[in-house]
């Protein structure tokens, strides 16, 4: 009987990529493997050895070439193909250590495995005015460090580090489970393919120890929440003399009593009264580097906005300086004098007298709007 197409077998086109192959064999496996189909064994094995067939055809980059250029021929010649290998059960190949390495977290052994140590974080609170100068901080990072009396070997003696016995080294163990074999990390060495024969009796083997460590963080100007600093190596130092993890300092920025951050622009209110806002005058801003005299002109309204250029904050990545933007607020006088009253009802009753002003524009022109619409 002539032999399926292998694209045919895995549902896939010729050009199909090497990830789609992939893809599809994995699905295929999983549908045929005969401990899935304990009902119909003999029919899944076989089908299960044709799509590991194929796949092992179509990932193989001369293989592939030869089947695309002469066919099932290809192989029948004593090119090597896959047919010969067939079902051999977990291990038997790539193939196997993909997909039970995907699944079941199989694969093939590690051998003496080395774990960098944890990555940590620190959440720091700075003040507006710290992110954007720039600071100096001293932080305390409770973690694991190097043992000092071992030096993170485990032993004081190197010799005191043999061969682990159970997985000979290799760092894991093969476990059967019903039809197929899994590897398993080394429940004696934990993966790493040696023990200590007499621990150190500070760090009981580990290699570390928990302690508090001190460090001084250095905060550029210009961070904002959100902002994170990496100190290399300065997380948790790994098992048996495997490298530290790295320390992440993660920046928030308190809200500010004056000040609004928008990236590198502020924004601040600043509040007038009525006499300065009319006939115009200097009012003093507040700014991150002290206060500035500010120029209000004549006749200005609430939600006029005056621009400060550099009086932001400074980019994080750049040289540019951020602007400050003051938004006026003309305030409403309260607990007036008797006087102070009846000036402001003498004012009024002069801008009554006077039909034909402009004192009030946009009161002017909004009741100008009421009319047409009621009109």
């Amino acid at each position: 009987m002539a032999k399926k197409d292998y694209y045919e077998i895995l549902g896939v086109s010729k050009s199909a990529s090497e990830s789609e192959i992939k893809k599809a064999y994995k699905r295929l496996a999983m549908k045929y493997h005969p401990d899935k189909n304990q009902d119909n064994k003999a029919e899944a094995e076989a089908k299960f050895k044709e799509v590991k067939e194929a796949y092992e055809i179509l990932t193989d980059t001369q293989k592939k070439a030869a089947y695309d250029q002469y066919g099932h021929a290809a192989f029948e010649q004593g090119y090597g193909g896959a047919g010969a290998s067939g079902f051999s059960g977990f291990g038997g190949g790539s193939a196997f250590d993909d997909i039970f390495s995907d699944f079941f977290g199989g694969g093939r052994g590690r051998g003496q495995t080395v774990s960098r140590g944890n990555d940590l974080q620190y959440n720091i609170t700075l003040t507006l005015e710290e992110a954007a100068a720039g600071v100096s901080k001293e932080i305390k990072v409770p973690t694991w460090v190097s043992c000092d009396i071992c030096h993170g070997q485990g032993t004081e003696k190197s010799s005191d580090v043999v061969t682990c016995n159970t997985c000979h080294g290799a760092g894991v163990v093969q476990m059967r489970q019903g039809f197929f074999a899994v590897q398993q990390e080394c429940p004696t060495c934990h993966g790493r393919g040696k023990v200590v024969k007499n621990p150190c009796k500070k760090c009981h083997g580990e290699g570390r120890i928990q302690k508090t460590k001190t460090l001084s963080v250095t905060i550029p100007a210009g961070v904002d929440t959100g902002n994170r600093i990496r100190l290399s190596g300065e997380g948790e130092a790994g098992l048996n003399g495997a490298p530290a993890g790295d320390l992440y300092v993660q920046v928030q920025v308190k809200q500010h009593a004056i000040f609004e951050r928008d990236g590198i622009n502020l924004h601040c209110e600043i509040p007038i009264n009525i006499a300065l806002a009319s006939l115009g005058g200097e009012v003093e801003v507040p700014t991150l580097n002290g206060k500035v005299s500010l120029t209000i002109p004549a006749e200005t309204q609430t939600g006029k906005m005056f621009r400060l250029r550099g009086k932001g904050v400074k980019s994080l990545r750049t040289s540019t300086m951020g602007d400050l933007y003051c938004h006026v607020v003309v305030e409403t006088p309260v607990n007036l004098t008797s006087k102070q009253k009846d000036l402001l009802k003498e004012l009024g009753e002069s801008f009554k007298a006077d039909k034909n002003s402009k004192h009030s524009p946009k009161e002017k022109s909004f009741f100008d709007k009421v009319k047409k619409f009621f009109g």
